[in-house]
């Protein structure tokens, strides 16, 4: 169908709609209308409520819309478990503790095996593999975070060469102590029946027979020793332990590096072989304090100090 062409007849007057006069339809551009198309009611829509004047409206708006409030809580903190607070506080002991454990499990258990099978499961070089291995172990399980010293001796002159600090000292002297004491305590635990056979009885428990146990926890001099022979004994253990331990610290030196706790096993296992058998190479005051303790408390009596000439004084210097 043709559109036919606005005639000069016709008019096209402006739409009411409820727009503003900035709003007004403009006609002078129109070229064609269709016929009919002349008026156009528009409608606003019409809301009860508000009143609002968007884009030239000015209709009342039927609802009004209320701010939705969120309201966001602070987390509250989580309570920390008091275990967690211990452990985070005394880690390093922690690691001390069980570094020193480990140690003397092995060490007092293979002495305890080599003894009560009367050398049939073992011989003094299984004594010399089993503590080194127990010093390597514990060294393993607690040097990435305190050092694994295992040894008040090496605390105590880290303090004085290392600048280790002196506060520490007390705390790691008594984790190493409570770890060879507990650890006493388990493998006589675990011997306790093979004790008991090896000794004669439940009750019987001495030092310095043939068929005495005590050697197992602690060291005891040979009977030929001077006092000045026992000093010397241990005096040169000692030294030899702690110069070639900052010798493999040392990483001006050749050092030992990651190597370290290996390098403590050969020490070890070396120094057991070829100095240990005159007094037990005690060379560590907790290694052999704590196990004499629990000794005096299992029932072998005030001998565990008074042997040698109460030896046990010259194991701790």
């Amino acid at each position: 169908m043709d559109i036919p062409a606005v005639s000069e007849g016709w008019t096209i007057k402006p739409v009411k709609t409820g727009i503003s006069s900035s709003h007004t339809l403009h006609t002078e551009n129109i070229g064609t209308i269709s016929q009919g198309t002349t008026e156009k009611e528009l409608s606003s829509p019409s809301l009860d409520g508000v009143h609002s004047n968007i884009h030239g409206f000015s209709e009342p708006l039927k609802a009004q819309f209320t701010p939705r409030v969120v309201i966001e809580h602070e987390p509250q903190p989580v309570k920390e478990l008091l275990w967690t607070k211990v452990r985070t506080k005394f880690r390093e002991p922690f690691a001390e503790f069980f570094g020193v454990l480990i140690m003397i499990l092995f060490g007092d258990g293979v002495v305890a095996q080599v003894v009560l099978s009367d050398s049939k499961k073992g011989d003094y070089q299984s004594i010399s593999w089993g503590w080194g291995l127990g010093v390597m172990l514990g060294v393993y399980c607690s040097g990435g975070i305190s050092g694994g010293h295992l040894n008040p001796a090496v605390t105590f002159a880290n303090c004085v060469f290392r600048k280790f600090p002196w506060r520490k000292f007390p705390i790691y002297t008594l984790a190493q102590f409570l770890g060879a004491f507990c650890a006493a305590g388990v493998v006589y635990a675990n011997y306790k029946s093979a004790i008991t056979t090896f000794e004669g009885g439940p009750d019987i428990r001495t030092v310095g027979l043939d068929t005495s146990t005590a050697g197992i926890f602690c060291t005891y001099p040979a009977p030929f020793l001077t006092k000045t022979g026992q000093f010397f004994s241990e005096f040169i253990a000692s030294t030899i332990l702690m110069f070639c331990i900052y010798a493999m610290a040392d990483d001006k030196n050749l050092g030992a590096g990651n190597l370290m706790p290996l390098g403590l096993f050969f020490l070890i296992f070396g120094i057991g072989a070829c100095f240990g058998w005159e007094t037990g190479y005690a060379i560590n005051l907790a290694r052999d304090f704590g196990p004499r303790l629990m000794s005096y408390f299992l029932g072998y009596g005030h001998e565990v100090w008074s042997a040698g000439g109460y030896y046990f004084w010259v194991s701790y210097f």
